[in-house]
């Protein structure tokens, strides 16, 4: 039903009673019955008057509609288990083997930092402010080596490589349901209304609005590596030091549009993806399903991955791969023709593979030993060194 009721039947009736009206103009000055047509031609005038007004009053309880619609969140997927909090999700997937056995004198990874010049916190704060790690030597070279073995590891499943903006529009932050849900973790430059990017997936994502697609193009697959921007509410605590909570991170995302019938087929593919590079990486971890109350906005099902980080002992959060089905797809007017030429609504899906903060957090816990931290085989040709000595 469009909106407005009433508002719309007599918006609808001014314009018949104007094209009626028009008609008989039309008639009355074929009959030589001038004074008759403009007299017609004033009620017209006065018609027209009234549809532009209603027609702006329409506009605006369009407007109000939409609005409303945007902060309705997507509905959960049948099988994603009910629950409210983070103790109601379910492992999908446990980590069975045994965690990492550390020398005596372990120590987390914000400690490591300052012993091997990895990351500067107070660097960053005295250039921007806290949260936003500046890295240096080994360190920086370890972020560059992750960010390429995830592009190549993601451009050898197929996903195309994208390099995206890392600012967006608003109608770009809209489309993927970060806004007006999460605008207020966005940082907004004010001047142009542009948000820098919480997430590769904004602008990768609205590469495909307002597309029509064929069934040939289907699956789309990109992928993108992007400095990532949130203003999370800090909080204080060991759960949030060092690089377990930043404000700037970097991270490769992957993005996917589906078929209606073939998405969650391509989320489990997406899980598999990101489980592959767990393994290359060496590192303990688990899948988790989320409950209804702890997905996001948009998802209508997400698997987490969580790594363990051996020093500080406790599981930190570093992909979370969604379906959205059709969610932001209806934000994005993007549609493909099936095989009677009707348009419907694609599928989108999306991942992390990976967020970088808490891969190194891990990465360097995990692997300290008297001698350094060594890194795992697969980031060697990578980062160009073996050891962090």
């Amino acid at each position: 039903m469009m909106p407005g009721g009433p508002l719309k039947k007599d918006l609808d009736d001014t314009l018949g009673e104007g094209n009626r009206l028009a008609k008989q103009i039309g008639a009355l000055m074929g009959q030589g019955k001038k004074e008759e047509a403009e007299a017609l031609k004033v009620q017209v005038a006065m018609l027209k008057t009234k549809s532009k007004d209603l027609e702006e009053r329409m506009d605006i309880l369009k407007n109000q509609l939409d609005e409303m619609l945007y902060t309705v969140p997507n509905c959960p997927h049948k099988t994603v288990p009910k629950g409210k909090t983070p103790e109601d999700n379910k492992i999908a997937k446990d980590w069975t083997k045994p965690f990492p056995t550390l020398p005596e004198d372990a120590i987390p990874h914000w400690e490591l930092a300052k012993k091997y010049n990895l990351f500067d916190l107070e660097l960053g704060v005295k250039l921007t402010g806290a949260g936003f790690p500046v890295y240096r030597g080994k360190g920086a070279r370890l972020q560059r080596a992750l960010i390429q073995f995830f592009l190549d590891e993601a451009v050898k499943a197929g996903y195309e490589e994208i390099e995206p903006p890392l600012l967006v529009n608003e109608d770009s932050a809209r489309g993927t349901g970060q806004l007006p849900d999460k605008e207020a973790q966005m940082y907004h430059c004010t001047i142009d209304n542009l948000y820098l990017i919480p997430t590769a997936e904004v602008p990768v994502t609205n590469i495909l609005r307002d597309e029509i697609l064929s069934l040939k193009d289907f699956p789309v697959k990109m992928t993108a590596y992007t400095p990532c921007f949130r203003r999370e509410a800090g909080s204080y605590g060991a759960h949030v030091r060092g690089l377990n909570r930043v404000h700037q991170f970097d991270k490769v995302e992957i993005v996917r549009a589906e078929l209606p019938d073939q998405s969650y087929k391509a989320l489990q593919g997406m899980v598999r993806h990101v489980e592959s590079i767990m393994r290359k990486l060496e590192l303990p971890y688990r899948i988790l399903l989320l409950c209804g109350g702890d997905m996001g906005f948009a998802s209508a099902k997400t698997y987490d991955f969580e790594v363990w980080s051996a020093a500080q002992k406790r599981w930190l959060e570093v992909s979370s791969v969604s379906c959205f089905e059709a969610f932001q797809s209806n934000r994005l007017k993007l549609r493909y023709r099936d095989e009677n030429g009707k348009t419907e609504l694609a599928h989108t899906l999306n991942g992390s593979a990976m967020a970088l903060a808490r891969i190194v957090a891990a990465l360097l816990e995990n692997n300290q030993t008297p001698e350094g931290i060594r890194l795992p085989k697969v980031l060697w040709k990578y980062a160009g060194f073996k050891v962090i000595d």
